[in-house]
Protein backbone atom coordinates (compact mmCIF):
# COMPACT_ATOMS: atom_id res chain seq x y z
CA UNK A 1 0.00 0.00 0.00
CA UNK A 2 0.93 3.68 -0.78
CA UNK A 3 0.48 4.80 2.86
CA UNK A 4 0.05 8.30 4.31
CA UNK A 5 0.47 9.12 8.04
CA UNK A 6 -0.94 12.80 9.24
CA UNK A 7 2.17 12.57 12.23
CA UNK A 8 4.56 9.69 11.74
CA UNK A 9 6.91 11.45 14.90
CA UNK A 10 5.65 10.88 18.09
CA UNK A 11 4.14 7.65 20.37
CA UNK A 12 1.30 5.96 17.77
CA UNK A 13 1.68 7.40 14.55
CA UNK A 14 5.13 6.57 14.63
CA UNK A 15 4.41 3.08 15.01
CA UNK A 16 2.73 3.48 12.51
CA UNK A 17 4.55 4.01 10.29
CA UNK A 18 7.64 2.05 11.46
CA UNK A 19 5.48 -0.90 11.23
CA UNK A 20 4.40 0.02 7.64
CA UNK A 21 7.97 0.64 6.65
CA UNK A 22 8.43 -3.08 7.90
CA UNK A 23 5.90 -4.85 6.22
CA UNK A 24 7.05 -3.25 3.23
CA UNK A 25 4.78 -0.30 2.12
CA UNK A 26 5.44 2.78 0.65
CA UNK A 27 5.17 5.19 3.22
CA UNK A 28 4.74 8.74 3.44
CA UNK A 29 4.83 11.03 6.91
CA UNK A 30 3.32 14.12 6.81
CA UNK A 31 4.75 16.11 10.15
CA UNK A 32 6.46 19.30 11.07
CA UNK A 33 9.78 17.09 12.62
CA UNK A 34 10.15 19.49 15.53
CA UNK A 35 10.90 16.36 18.40
CA UNK A 36 11.89 13.45 16.17
CA UNK A 37 12.02 12.59 12.70
CA UNK A 38 9.65 10.00 10.70
CA UNK A 39 11.39 6.50 10.76
CA UNK A 40 14.29 5.07 8.38
CA UNK A 41 12.33 4.26 4.94
CA UNK A 42 9.69 6.71 5.22
CA UNK A 43 9.53 9.95 2.95
CA UNK A 44 9.44 13.13 4.77
CA UNK A 45 6.74 16.03 3.63
CA UNK A 46 7.85 18.88 6.01
CA UNK A 47 4.52 20.58 6.50
CA UNK A 48 2.80 22.00 9.53
CA UNK A 49 -0.63 21.37 9.93
CA UNK A 50 -1.11 24.88 11.87
CA UNK A 51 -0.75 26.82 8.79
CA UNK A 52 -4.15 25.86 7.55
CA UNK A 53 -4.63 23.63 3.71
CA UNK A 54 -1.93 24.82 2.29
CA UNK A 55 -0.05 22.01 4.64
CA UNK A 56 -1.17 19.39 2.71
CA UNK A 57 -0.49 21.04 -1.25
CA UNK A 58 2.37 18.21 -1.39
CA UNK A 59 0.15 15.43 -0.40
CA UNK A 60 -2.81 16.49 -2.26
CA UNK A 61 -1.49 15.12 -5.63
CA UNK A 62 -1.15 11.69 -3.44
CA UNK A 63 1.11 8.77 -4.93
CA UNK A 64 -0.68 5.68 -5.46
CA UNK A 65 -1.84 5.00 -9.66
CA UNK A 66 -4.31 7.25 -10.54
CA UNK A 67 -3.30 10.39 -7.73
CA UNK A 68 -4.31 8.63 -4.55
CA UNK A 69 -3.50 7.05 -1.20
CA UNK A 70 -3.94 3.83 -0.82
CA UNK A 71 -4.65 4.36 2.68
CA UNK A 72 -4.43 7.79 4.83
CA UNK A 73 -3.90 7.12 8.69
CA UNK A 74 -4.80 10.83 10.88
CA UNK A 75 -4.39 10.73 14.79
CA UNK A 76 -5.24 14.45 15.56
CA UNK A 77 -7.12 16.17 18.08
CA UNK A 78 -7.45 19.66 15.95
CA UNK A 79 -11.24 19.20 14.60
CA UNK A 80 -9.94 22.27 12.24
CA UNK A 81 -6.59 20.48 11.23
CA UNK A 82 -8.72 17.02 10.39
CA UNK A 83 -11.37 19.07 8.57
CA UNK A 84 -8.36 20.33 6.23
CA UNK A 85 -6.71 16.98 5.95
CA UNK A 86 -10.18 15.66 5.14
CA UNK A 87 -10.83 18.37 1.93
CA UNK A 88 -7.67 18.29 0.39
CA UNK A 89 -6.94 14.16 0.85
CA UNK A 90 -10.06 12.57 1.50
CA UNK A 91 -11.88 12.55 -2.08
CA UNK A 92 -8.72 10.72 -3.34
CA UNK A 93 -7.93 8.49 -0.23
CA UNK A 94 -9.29 4.37 -0.72
CA UNK A 95 -9.21 4.22 2.87
CA UNK A 96 -8.94 6.59 5.81
CA UNK A 97 -8.65 5.79 9.44
CA UNK A 98 -9.46 8.33 11.87
CA UNK A 99 -7.99 7.37 15.88
CA UNK A 100 -10.50 8.70 17.98
CA UNK A 101 -11.12 7.50 21.54
CA UNK A 102 -13.47 6.01 24.16
CA UNK A 103 -13.85 9.36 24.78
CA UNK A 104 -16.09 10.10 22.59
CA UNK A 105 -19.09 8.39 24.38
CA UNK A 106 -21.44 10.35 26.50
CA UNK A 107 -21.92 7.86 29.60
CA UNK A 108 -18.50 5.96 31.09
CA UNK A 109 -20.94 4.50 33.68
CA UNK A 110 -22.02 1.29 31.80
CA UNK A 111 -19.73 -1.80 32.23
CA UNK A 112 -19.02 -3.68 28.89
CA UNK A 113 -20.54 -1.10 26.59
CA UNK A 114 -20.11 -0.90 23.14
CA UNK A 115 -20.09 1.28 19.51
CA UNK A 116 -24.06 1.41 19.83
CA UNK A 117 -23.57 3.75 22.89
CA UNK A 118 -24.34 7.48 22.75
CA UNK A 119 -21.82 9.67 22.14
CA UNK A 120 -21.08 13.83 22.89
CA UNK A 121 -22.06 16.16 20.99
CA UNK A 122 -19.27 17.68 18.61
CA UNK A 123 -17.21 20.40 19.81
CA UNK A 124 -18.10 23.62 18.56
CA UNK A 125 -16.39 25.81 15.70
CA UNK A 126 -13.76 28.31 17.20
CA UNK A 127 -13.51 26.78 20.56
CA UNK A 128 -10.59 26.01 22.16
CA UNK A 129 -9.20 23.15 22.50
CA UNK A 130 -8.28 21.77 26.25
CA UNK A 131 -7.98 18.56 28.58
CA UNK A 132 -11.85 19.35 29.57
CA UNK A 133 -13.33 18.75 25.87
CA UNK A 134 -11.20 16.04 24.63
CA UNK A 135 -13.91 13.90 24.13
CA UNK A 136 -15.79 16.62 22.56
CA UNK A 137 -12.80 17.50 19.90
CA UNK A 138 -12.94 13.80 18.50
CA UNK A 139 -16.43 13.44 17.86
CA UNK A 140 -16.29 16.50 15.96
CA UNK A 141 -13.10 14.75 14.09
CA UNK A 142 -15.20 11.81 13.73
CA UNK A 143 -18.21 13.65 12.22
CA UNK A 144 -16.17 15.68 9.82
CA UNK A 145 -14.85 12.12 8.94
CA UNK A 146 -17.82 10.31 8.13
CA UNK A 147 -18.78 13.21 6.29
CA UNK A 148 -16.32 13.78 3.96
CA UNK A 149 -15.09 10.11 4.07
CA UNK A 150 -18.03 8.45 4.01
CA UNK A 151 -17.68 4.60 3.80
CA UNK A 152 -14.06 4.67 3.31
CA UNK A 153 -13.96 5.78 7.38
CA UNK A 154 -12.29 3.85 9.41
CA UNK A 155 -13.27 5.39 13.28
CA UNK A 156 -10.72 3.50 15.43
CA UNK A 157 -11.83 4.47 18.71
CA UNK A 158 -8.96 3.61 20.72
CA UNK A 159 -9.05 2.82 24.63
CA UNK A 160 -5.75 4.20 26.67
CA UNK A 161 -2.68 3.16 24.62
CA UNK A 162 0.00 1.68 27.05
CA UNK A 163 3.77 0.03 25.87
CA UNK A 164 7.11 1.54 25.50
CA UNK A 165 6.94 5.48 24.59
CA UNK A 166 3.84 6.64 26.33
CA UNK A 167 4.62 10.16 27.09
CA UNK A 168 1.18 9.97 29.10
CA UNK A 169 3.32 8.28 32.07
CA UNK A 170 0.27 6.50 33.41
CA UNK A 171 0.27 3.20 32.65
CA UNK A 172 3.84 3.12 33.72
CA UNK A 173 3.52 5.11 37.10
CA UNK A 174 3.16 2.10 39.10
CA UNK A 175 5.52 -0.01 37.95
CA UNK A 176 8.06 2.25 38.37
CA UNK A 177 6.65 3.43 40.95
CA UNK A 178 7.66 -0.23 42.80
CA UNK A 179 10.97 0.16 41.63
CA UNK A 180 11.64 3.17 42.27
CA UNK A 181 12.75 2.63 46.12
CA UNK A 182 11.49 0.98 49.13
CA UNK A 183 9.23 3.57 50.85
CA UNK A 184 5.66 2.93 51.05
CA UNK A 185 3.76 2.62 48.08
CA UNK A 186 0.07 4.93 48.80
CA UNK A 187 -2.48 2.85 46.38
CA UNK A 188 -5.84 4.00 46.28
CA UNK A 189 -8.22 1.04 47.66
CA UNK A 190 -10.19 0.23 44.28
CA UNK A 191 -8.69 -3.93 44.09
CA UNK A 192 -11.63 -4.98 41.66
CA UNK A 193 -11.89 -1.91 39.58
CA UNK A 194 -10.93 -2.80 35.79
CA UNK A 195 -7.87 -1.04 34.28
CA UNK A 196 -7.87 -1.71 30.75
CA UNK A 197 -4.99 -0.62 27.92
CA UNK A 198 -4.03 -1.34 24.41
CA UNK A 199 -0.80 -2.00 23.48
CA UNK A 200 0.85 0.60 20.97
CA UNK A 201 2.27 -1.90 18.95
CA UNK A 202 -0.68 -4.02 18.70
CA UNK A 203 -3.07 -0.56 17.78
CA UNK A 204 -0.67 -0.02 15.07
CA UNK A 205 -0.74 -2.96 13.39
CA UNK A 206 -4.81 -3.41 14.57
CA UNK A 207 -4.47 0.07 12.18
CA UNK A 208 -2.54 -1.33 9.14
CA UNK A 209 -4.70 -4.27 8.99
CA UNK A 210 -7.95 -2.58 9.02
CA UNK A 211 -6.70 -0.39 6.34
CA UNK A 212 -5.68 -3.25 3.96
CA UNK A 213 -8.48 -5.14 4.30
CA UNK A 214 -10.56 -1.84 3.74
CA UNK A 215 -12.47 -2.51 7.45
CA UNK A 216 -14.58 0.26 8.03
CA UNK A 217 -17.12 1.74 10.47
CA UNK A 218 -16.91 2.69 14.13
CA UNK A 219 -15.18 0.02 16.14
CA UNK A 220 -13.52 -0.14 19.87
CA UNK A 221 -9.67 -0.53 19.69
CA UNK A 222 -8.94 -1.71 23.24
CA UNK A 223 -7.42 -4.43 25.63
CA UNK A 224 -9.19 -6.98 27.90
CA UNK A 225 -10.20 -5.55 31.42
CA UNK A 226 -7.69 -6.48 34.27
CA UNK A 227 -8.38 -5.86 38.08
CA UNK A 228 -7.03 -3.19 39.42
CA UNK A 229 -5.26 -5.24 42.43
CA UNK A 230 -3.91 -7.85 39.62
CA UNK A 231 -2.42 -5.06 37.57
CA UNK A 232 -0.69 -3.99 40.93
CA UNK A 233 0.73 -6.96 41.76
CA UNK A 234 1.85 -8.15 38.92
CA UNK A 235 4.05 -4.67 38.87
CA UNK A 236 5.44 -4.96 42.26
CA UNK A 237 6.59 -8.44 41.13
CA UNK A 238 8.20 -6.87 38.26
CA UNK A 239 9.79 -4.41 39.86
CA UNK A 240 10.93 -7.12 42.90
CA UNK A 241 9.78 -4.50 45.00
CA UNK A 242 9.62 -5.00 48.91
CA UNK A 243 7.90 -1.88 49.43
CA UNK A 244 4.79 -1.95 51.99
CA UNK A 245 1.28 -1.10 49.87
CA UNK A 246 -0.86 1.18 52.07
CA UNK A 247 -4.59 1.66 50.38
CA UNK A 248 -6.31 4.42 51.33
CA UNK A 249 -10.35 5.30 50.80
CA UNK A 250 -11.11 6.77 47.59
CA UNK A 251 -12.97 9.71 49.13
CA UNK A 252 -10.01 10.15 51.99
CA UNK A 253 -7.71 10.29 49.12
CA UNK A 254 -9.82 12.81 47.10
CA UNK A 255 -10.36 15.20 50.20
CA UNK A 256 -6.76 15.12 51.12
CA UNK A 257 -4.46 16.51 47.54
CA UNK A 258 -4.71 12.85 45.97
CA UNK A 259 -5.60 13.75 42.16
CA UNK A 260 -7.43 10.84 39.89
CA UNK A 261 -6.29 9.21 36.99
CA UNK A 262 -3.79 11.75 35.58
CA UNK A 263 -1.90 14.64 35.66
CA UNK A 264 0.35 16.24 38.84
CA UNK A 265 0.04 14.39 42.01
CA UNK A 266 -2.08 12.03 40.44
CA UNK A 267 -3.03 8.21 41.28
CA UNK A 268 -3.12 6.83 37.81
CA UNK A 269 -6.02 4.52 36.65
CA UNK A 270 -7.76 5.72 39.70
CA UNK A 271 -11.16 6.85 38.03
CA UNK A 272 -13.74 9.24 39.24
CA UNK A 273 -17.46 8.83 40.21
CA UNK A 274 -19.56 7.55 37.33
CA UNK A 275 -16.57 6.11 35.35
CA UNK A 276 -17.00 2.59 36.88
CA UNK A 277 -17.47 1.24 33.02
CA UNK A 278 -14.86 3.20 31.62
CA UNK A 279 -12.22 0.76 31.17
CA UNK A 280 -14.38 -1.85 30.79
CA UNK A 281 -15.97 -1.22 27.23
CA UNK A 282 -16.34 -3.98 24.62
CA UNK A 283 -13.57 -4.70 22.51
CA UNK A 284 -15.45 -7.80 20.64
CA UNK A 285 -16.26 -6.20 16.97
CA UNK A 286 -12.65 -5.79 16.30
CA UNK A 287 -11.68 -8.75 17.52
CA UNK A 288 -13.95 -10.45 15.20
CA UNK A 289 -12.43 -8.31 12.78
CA UNK A 290 -9.07 -9.34 13.33
CA UNK A 291 -7.46 -7.04 15.85
CA UNK A 292 -5.21 -8.66 18.13
CA UNK A 293 -4.23 -7.69 21.26
CA UNK A 294 -0.87 -9.54 23.50
CA UNK A 295 -1.21 -10.37 26.90
CA UNK A 296 -1.50 -7.32 28.99
CA UNK A 297 1.69 -8.79 31.49
CA UNK A 298 4.02 -8.50 28.42
CA UNK A 299 2.78 -4.71 27.62
CA UNK A 300 4.00 -4.08 31.51
CA UNK A 301 7.15 -5.97 31.45
CA UNK A 302 7.75 -4.22 28.45
CA UNK A 303 6.89 -0.85 29.57
CA UNK A 304 8.74 -1.26 33.27
CA UNK A 305 11.75 -1.66 31.05
CA UNK A 306 11.33 1.44 29.17
CA UNK A 307 10.95 3.21 32.30
CA UNK A 308 13.61 1.97 33.46
CA UNK A 309 15.56 3.67 30.35
CA UNK A 310 13.60 7.33 30.82
CA UNK A 311 14.85 7.00 34.42
CA UNK A 312 13.00 6.04 37.40
CA UNK A 313 13.09 9.51 39.19
CA UNK A 314 12.31 11.26 36.11
CA UNK A 315 9.89 14.33 36.48
CA UNK A 316 6.23 12.62 34.99
CA UNK A 317 3.47 14.15 33.21
CA UNK A 318 1.54 11.05 35.97
CA UNK A 319 1.94 9.95 39.47
CA UNK A 320 2.46 11.11 42.90
CA UNK A 321 5.35 13.22 43.74
CA UNK A 322 7.46 11.64 46.40
CA UNK A 323 6.88 14.56 48.16
CA UNK A 324 3.52 14.67 48.19
CA UNK A 325 3.15 10.77 48.66
CA UNK A 326 5.28 11.23 52.03
CA UNK A 327 2.69 14.00 53.08
CA UNK A 328 -0.56 12.69 52.35
CA UNK A 329 0.57 9.20 53.92
CA UNK A 330 1.62 10.81 56.82
CA UNK A 331 -1.43 12.61 57.51
CA UNK A 332 -2.85 9.19 56.43
CA UNK A 333 -1.50 7.48 59.05
CA UNK A 334 -2.21 10.36 61.98
CA UNK A 335 -5.54 10.22 60.83
CA UNK A 336 -7.68 9.49 63.83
Amino acid sequence: MRILVLGGTAFLSAEIARQAVADGHDVTCLARGTASAPPDGATWLRADRSQGPAAYSAASGGAAPGGGWDAVVDVSRDPGQAREALEALAGSARHWTFVSSCSVYADHSVAGAAEDAGVLAPLAPGTELSAGNYGEAKAAIERWTTELAGDRAHLCRAGLIGGPGDGSDRYGYWPARFARDADPVLVPDIPTDATQIIDVRDLAAWILTAAQSGITGALNAVGEPVPFAAYLEESRQLAEGEAEVVAAPEDWLAAHGANYWAGPDSLPLWLPPGHEGFATRSGAAARAAGLYTRPWMDTLRDTLADERRRGLGRERKAGMSPEAERRILAEYRAAP
